[in-house]
């Protein structure tokens, strides 16, 4: 499962289905760098199709604040995002004369990673991922036995998505259970090759990105199983489709401008992704929502219905409850 060079999650790619249209349409994408690599895999189908003939698609990876920030300027067509759109991005849309409509595309595992050589933290509990990572531990819980007395005296060195990302909002939201914050004594990164390289340098290393990244480096990093009070349950495709891996599963977006929508090439690309129903995703590291998921979300995008019902998703949420 190998997933593009992470040059591609930082810098634009244009991707052109045919040189015989001087004049190419365009649909241009933006957000979460989480997001990006599935994008762009839809987006080199898309232009090989018939249907998209003729149609440009940029993607870029701005973040998935960054990506809103422009999608409510109206400066893009689609954002990416690694999590639900906020109620003040939804007022900074709103101020703007952008509607939206919200669709669900593929299941993403945040993953905590530990050192290779760490054989004493196999699974943690989220009491103890708290005791790590919560607002309170900055500055005082430096070493791996100030978590459990039963681990050893080793320095807990702290990596992390950089705080701009919605890999970090989700973090932060399952640590401090939406009241509070993490704790600012770790290196945030934009680019998680800095992670793996943070965590894999490190005995005492600990980090966290979404499953398909860990998977492209399983061989220098150990996946922590988690605890959420009734077992220990390992991050994989299945447990995040099936929701015994809580609360650490989350649903990945796109956000579709609803004035877009009357383009035929984005109405083409659009359901051009929704009909793909997470078969790219999985090929470049994500898991398959339910099909009845895809059903719904293109009904929605079919009928333009447009506001948010996941920005109040509470971690962990099976996503068919969401879609009732």
């Amino acid at each position: 499962m190998k997933l593009l060079s992470s040059v591609l999650l930082t810098t634009v790619l244009t991707l052109t289905a045919s040189a015989a249209f001087a004049q190419a349409r365009k649909v241009v994408v933006d957000g979460s760098s989480t997001v990006a690599p599935i994008s762009i895999a839809i987006a080199e189908g898309f232009m090989k199709s018939p249907q998209g003939q003729g149609v440009q698609v940029s993607v870029a990876t701005s973040g998935t604040g960054g990506g809103f920030k422009k999608f409510c300027a109206g400066e893009t067509d689609i954002s990416n995002a690694s999590r639900p759109i906020r109620d003040s991005e939804i007022e900074a849309c709103k101020k703007n004369g952008i509607n939206f409509v919200e669709l669900p595309i593929s299941f993403d595992g945040l993953t905590i990673v530990t050192n290779k050589a760490n054989d004493w933290a196999t699974c943690l509990t989220l009491d103890q991922v708290k005791k790590a990572w919560g607002e309170a531990a900055e500055g005082t819980i430096t070493n791996w036995n100030q978590i459990d007395p039963k681990f050893p005296n080793v320095p807990l060195v702290l990596f992390g998505a950089g705080t701009d990302s919605g890999t970090f909002d989700y973090f932060k939201e399952v640590v401090g259970g939406g009241k509070g914050d993490v704790r600012a004594d770790f290196t945030p990164s934009e680019d998680d090759n800095v992670i793996v390289t943070g965590v894999a340098g490190s005995r005492g290393g600990m980090g966290f990105f979404g499953l398909a990244y860990y998977e492209e480096n399983m061989d220098k990093l150990n996946a922590v199983a988690i605890d959420p009070g009734d077992g220990c349950v390992a991050p994989s495709p299945e447990t995040v489709q099936n929701g015994t891996y809580r609360p650490f599963s989350r649903p990945l977006f796109i956000y579709v401008r609803s004035t877009a929508i009357a383009r035929p090439e984005v109405k083409a690309f659009v359901e051009y992704y929704l009909n793909d129903k997470g078969a790219t995703a999985a090929k470049v590291g994500y898991i398959a929502l339910p099909e009845q998921v895809y059903t719904t979300a293109m009904n929605r995008f079919r009928n333009v219905v447009t506001g948010s019902v996941f920005k109040d998703l509470k971690p962990g949420t099976p996503i068919g409850e969401v879609f009732k």
